[in-house]
């Protein structure tokens, strides 16, 4: 559980890309191209082993990680269309999960699928990244995702913990402005890398750091032995969100908060007191307004005393 603080350590220490420690991650990998067909599957099942290995085998930070502290996540890439033989249109379903402490249960911190996944790939030929140039759509865009997964966790972690990760997947961005495929630019779309990597590195949504922080490391990870105590911290924390809302509405990483937190929320809420109930339900409905409903399931649970 426990995580090393780095926000001291400078960009270049922790992106050395080298096999001196222990990998970072976890990852579960899945080539899924049943949307095409009249083609030699040998190669899908080749990519899905090449990426394993380039995600799961690659040194991505110059921090120890143990086995038991490797960042559980996942990726689906689902091939929509093959164009000539080496170019590739794809959905790429990402996930990553955060134990809790001291209990069985995980919890999401990241559900997104990005639409915008356009790559070429050579059987055969082995995947370079570099974090100081754009060598391909296919690895710059899984490390930009390998990065935010580090940075995410991170962040849940230590307040701020993962700025060096961000920055890092930042960087990705801007190496990738010069390619021709979309998911990097502004004018590409308001949910894509170029606006998920915006929106966790500046400034103005260092609310949502302070949620991330507060949300896993003061309220989730108490939940198992201080219940009241850990259900306080997620409420308190729900006001970053609801300060981000007022301002930036439609902030693309606060929707995939949102996104993902969801279910666990209501869950969350369904003990408590009334005041704790309201009040949560309240903000919820206020920052999801489309999805009101379903928060009157926090107002019916069963409440453990009156507040």
């Amino acid at each position: 559980m426990k995580r090393t603080r780095i926000t001291l350590l400078t960009l270049s220490l922790l992106l050395l890309g080298n096999l001196l420690f222990g990998q970072e991650l976890k990852c579960d990998i899945r080539v899924n191209a049943n949307q095409v067909s009249g083609t030699d599957r040998t190669v899908f099942q080749n990519m899905q082993t090449a990426l394993y290995e380039f995600i799961n085998n690659t040194k991505w930070t110059n921090i120890n990680f143990k086995t038991t502290e490797r960042i559980e996540c996942s990726l689906a890439i689902t091939i929509k269309e093959r164009r000539g033989t080496e170019s590739y249109t794809a959905d790429l379903n990402m996930a990553i999960r955060r134990p809790c402490y001291k209990a069985s249960y995980t919890t999401p911190i990241l559900n997104y699928v990005d639409q915008n996944f356009y790559f070429d790939y050579m059987d055969g030929v082995p995947l370079d990244f570099s974090i100081n140039t754009h060598m391909s759509d296919l690895t710059s865009t899984i490390a930009f995702y390998v990065y935010m997964f580090l940075g995410l966790d991170f962040d849940s972690f230590s307040q701020n913990g993962g700025a060096p990760f961000f920055a890092a997947a930042q960087k990705v961005v801007d190496n990738a402005q010069s390619s021709s495929q979309p998911g990097w630019k502004a004018f590409d779309g308001n949910r894509n890398r170029y606006w998920l990597a915006e929106n966790l590195t500046n400034s103005a949504y260092a609310p949502l750091h302070s949620f991330l922080y507060e949300y896993h490391r003061l309220g989730l990870d108490v939940m198992s032995e201080h219940p009241d105590e850990g259900r306080a911290a997620i409420l308190k924390s729900l006001e970053y969100l609801q300060t981000v809302h007022s301002s930036y509405p439609t902030c693309f990483f606060l929707q995939l908060i949102i996104e993902a937190k969801r279910d666990e929320i209501i869950n969350v809420f369904s003990e408590g007191t009334q005041q704790e109930k309201t009040k949560a339900s309240n903000i919820m409905k206020e920052i999801d307004p489309a999805k009101s409903s379903q928060y009157d399931a926090i107002l019916q649970g069963g409440s453990s005393r009156r507040g």
